[in-house]
């Protein structure tokens, strides 16, 4: 699994970063990619520092969510209520369900905005308009809070094979998203999941709505990024010869992201109405 810090362990001005996060996206959790980012000396600030502008004016957020809103996905089986009795699941277990899909259809596609701007920013792309200007802006309620991921050393070894079905492999590392991990509380939901989603990774339609909505945030990145002012003079950019690294770790969540997207709606619809 990839290094990550988590929010209790975060202080000063990492946990007040990740405060703002928090506010401006509306969601009750910080990503991965930032709690990645924030094992990196200095690479949260720095990363933070260029384009919580474009977060703070809301422009970001907004952009974000209108280009994920509308993505065409074939929807799996509905799941019976009884189904979800069964699986030991009770009327606020499903609804902690409905809120986890919430959350990562919301802030997935800002972690797709995030990260792309990295990436151009390491690539050597450097913005130098004056910024968003004065704009009121204000973000949605936050989400209530989610569930702990669950611990992999915690888990017997069939749930825990059963999990690692969801792994993606990030430089030699598994990574497995937090939306499964959370899900994983769920023992027989997570085993269902195993069987139905698969299939549509490879599913060429989902393909091309992930491809589809990268091309989008891209567009949309590209907007943005021309009006962010430069960049501070401190904090200074890391080093170039930990840029690699990063790179490797934003492909990651440019793969993750969309599917957190398409997925979440998958898992949302399909509970019980």
């Amino acid at each position: 699994m990839l290094a990550e810090l988590s929010e209790a362990d975060a202080a000063g001005e990492i946990a007040e970063t990740y405060r703002e996060i928090r506010h401006l996206c509306g969601v009750p959790y910080v990503s991965s990619m930032q709690r990645h980012l924030a094992t990196r000396p200095g690479w949260l600030e720095w990363a933070w520092s260029a384009v919580g502008p474009a977060f703070r004016s809301g422009a970001a957020q907004e952009a974000a969510w209108r280009v994920a809103a509308d993505l065409p996905i074939e929807p799996i089986a509905r799941i019976p209520r009884p189904s979800l009795e069964i699986w030991g699941l009770t009327p606020g277990d499903e609804a902690s369900v409905r809120n986890i899909c919430e959350s990562f259809v919301r802030v997935s596609p800002t972690n797709m905005v995030f990260s792309a701007l990295l990436k151009r920013l390491l690539a050597g792309e450097r913005p130098s308009n004056t910024g968003f200007g004065s704009r009121a802006w204000s973000p949605p309620p936050a989400l209530p809070a989610l569930p702990q991921l669950v611990d992999m050393d915690r888990l017997d070894t069939s749930a825990r094979a059963v999990l690692s079905l969801f792994a993606t492999d990030t430089a030699g590392h598994p990574f497995i998203p937090g939306f499964y991990r959370m899900l994983a509380q769920w023992p027989a939901l997570i085993a269902h999941l195993a069987v139905v989603l698969p299939p549509r990774v490879s599913d060429p339609a989902t393909a091309a709505a992930c491809d589809d909505l990268r091309h989008r945030i891209d567009h949309e990145t590209s907007v943005i990024l021309a009006a962010l002012p430069a960049l501070p003079d401190a904090p200074a950019m890391p080093p170039l010869n930990e840029h690699g690294r990063v790179l490797d770790a934003i492909a990651t969540y440019r793969k993750t992201s969309p599917e957190m997207v398409v997925f979440g709606r998958l898992i949302r619809d399909a509970m019980p109405a």
